[in-house]
């Protein structure tokens, strides 16, 4: 004779708790699961809010090239003071303007001795912008065509970066919030089936994501608004 006091060994269905947190929605996505065997529901609760990025990398890489390399060099050095001048007009103070490293190629050295014509020296020089006015970058990547104009060629441009870096401050409100929800889930779930909802068994917390807001396509890196989110699994036992 079966034991009415067990659970039915099957999947049951799942709970989206909502619950609106500050400026943003807290999302809880509850995925239930009983076993006859160990009397258990195991949940998600899902934590989402909207942030923007504190932090820009702007990196400018430009090249100049010719057969002397003392011309190339001049040139270069001439560049690189054009460069300064723009990002000083923009308003970035001097401590925000790093210079990076200078590439030199030969290329009729060893290493690109299959190449044919084309000039002998290519120089390229990064200059990299980091600050946490983010506004301002955004508005000077639209203005490097000032550069383009004054002879300065600027090469592989990926565009900005734009960076959250407060996610330990955020980190533990969201992790509570994921597991208020998860508990939500299990307290209906309990609540439905007549059984009353146990201690936590295990809980496990995913992986924090930062992705682009309103899932816009592309690297989350060249977003300034974007979403983190966290989902954590909780299993509660049933008595």
């Amino acid at each position: 004779m079966s034991d009415n006091r067990l659970l039915p060994a099957a999947v049951v269905g799942g709970l989206l708790a909502v619950g609106f947190i500050g400026a943003g929605a807290l999302i809880g996505q509850g995925v239930i699961h009983a076993r006859a065997g160990d009397r258990t529901v195991t949940v998600r609760g899902l934590s989402e809010r909207n942030v923007k990025a504190d932090l820009a990398v702007l990196p400018l890489r430009f090249t100049a090239s010719g057969d002397v390399l003392s011309e190339v060099q001049t040139k270069i050095d001439s560049d690189l003071a054009l460069v300064r001048r723009f990002l000083t007009a923009q308003g970035y103070p001097a401590q925000a303007i790093e210079l990076g490293r200078l590439e030199v190629a030969d290329t009729r050295s060893r290493e690109y001795a299959a190449q044919n014509g084309g000039p002998r020296f290519i120089l390229a020089q990064t200059v990299i912008v980091r600050t946490n006015d983010v506004a301002r970058v955004q508005a000077t990547t639209r203005l490097l065509n000032d550069l383009v104009r004054q002879d300065v060629v600027l090469q592989d441009f990926q565009g900005p970066s734009y960076i959250f870096t407060n996610l330990n401050d955020v980190r533990p409100q969201m992790i509570a919030e994921g597991t208020a929800a998860a508990r939500t889930g299990a307290e209906q779930f309990a609540k439905d089936s007549g059984t009353p909802l146990g201690s936590i068994r295990q809980a496990t917390q995913g992986s924090f994501e930062i992705l682009p807001r309103d899932g816009a396509a592309g690297d989350e890196a060249a977003s300034i608004d974007k979403k983190i989110r966290v989902v954590t699994t909780i299993t509660y036992s049933l008595k």
